[in-house]
């Protein structure tokens, strides 16, 4: 197979480790609720964040020698620097944004970032909005607000959390691209789970280091401990590092129609595990909407006629 081949092939098994971090993630919160019912779900979010992120950091420096010597490389620590501020606000925001929603409602509205890309595309000028782009974004977001019901005037604070961490995911998706094509993927990989860890222990230092005994109790607790290791090896070291490798060989459009499918299986894993509770109409409609006007964006931003730039 060729490169780009290879690439689509990567970045599509992405797709099913991302999905699978929302069912983590809830597994976790669910298991720390219960072994630690005195603490804020907000404080438990920060940890998760943090934990994830360090402990896929260690074994990234560990396990590929050659990560060192970009820390000493000025370059790979900005474009990690930039990498890691996006996103690690995008994972906070969507870890706290899933203390109130369910998984499948978090994945779908987490997959706005698919119009967020393209959108951000149009801003800086690598390609141009069309009348059928702007039928996707509506498209999208009819079905963002009727995922979870009929558009109310309390549209949740979970849910514009998580719309917020998809606008941090799109500006992830176009900065990737450019930072990777500059310096080593792996090397910046490196540095960007190291801001992200450095950045989450500053949070948890100033808001909830009064509990660390708490927390030590948590990681104790195999039912939030096992989820947290595959958000962390999977989720975070795998799918980041295969991310920052291939994505460079794929037009960050593209890329994003392939992330499309991520909330597909999340919904898929979360319906079969039983965590969507009584699942409505509206949940499928609002699914369904909002996939398809990602899907009517990123195709009509990736032909020749409205993309400036084609790998």
């Amino acid at each position: 197979m060729n490169n780009r081949s290879v690439a689509l092939f990567s970045l599509f098994g992405v797709t099913l480790l991302w999905g699978g971090t929302f069912i983590w993630m809830q597994q976790s919160l669910d298991a720390a609720v219960i072994t630690t019912p005195y603490l804020s779900e907000n404080h438990i979010a920060i940890f998760f964040v943090m934990m994830r992120f360090l402990i896929a950091g260690i074994f990234l420096l560990l396990l590929v020698p050659k990560t060192w010597v970009g820390l000493r490389d000025l370059e790979v620590w900005k474009g990690g620097l930039l990498l890691g501020v996006i996103i690690w606000g995008g994972f906070i925001l969507q870890m706290l944004g899933l203390t109130d929603v369910t998984p499948a409602v978090s994945a779908f509205l987490t997959s706005l970032y698919v119009v967020f890309t393209a959108l951000i595309g149009v801003a800086i000028g690598m390609q141009k909005l069309t009348r059928f782009a702007i039928i996707g974004v509506i498209l999208a977001t009819f079905g963002a607000g009727w995922i979870s019901g009929p558009p109310q005037l309390h549209f949740g604070l979970g849910e514009w959390l998580t719309v917020a961490c998809a606008l941090l995911f799109g500006a992830h998706i176009i900065v990737t691209d450019k930072v990777t094509k500059a310096v080593d993927p792996i090397q910046v990989t490196a540095t960007m789970l190291l801001t992200v860890s450095v950045l989450s222990m500053m949070v948890f230092y100033f808001t909830s280091r009064k509990y660390v005994d708490d927390f030590f109790i948590l990681l104790k607790d195999l039912d939030f401990l096992f989820p947290l290791l595959l958000c962390a090896i999977l989720g975070s070291l795998v799918a980041l590092l295969v991310l920052n490798i291939y994505q460079q060989h794929v037009h960050p459009v593209r890329a994003a129609i392939l992330y499309a499918l991520e909330p597909v299986w999340a919904m898929s894993a979360s319906l079969l595990l039983g965590l969507e509770g009584n699942v409505s109409f509206w949940l499928p409609l609002g699914a369904i909407a909002l996939l398809v006007g990602n899907l009517i964006v990123e195709l009509d931003q990736a032909t020749p006629e409205s993309s400036k730039s084609e790998e």
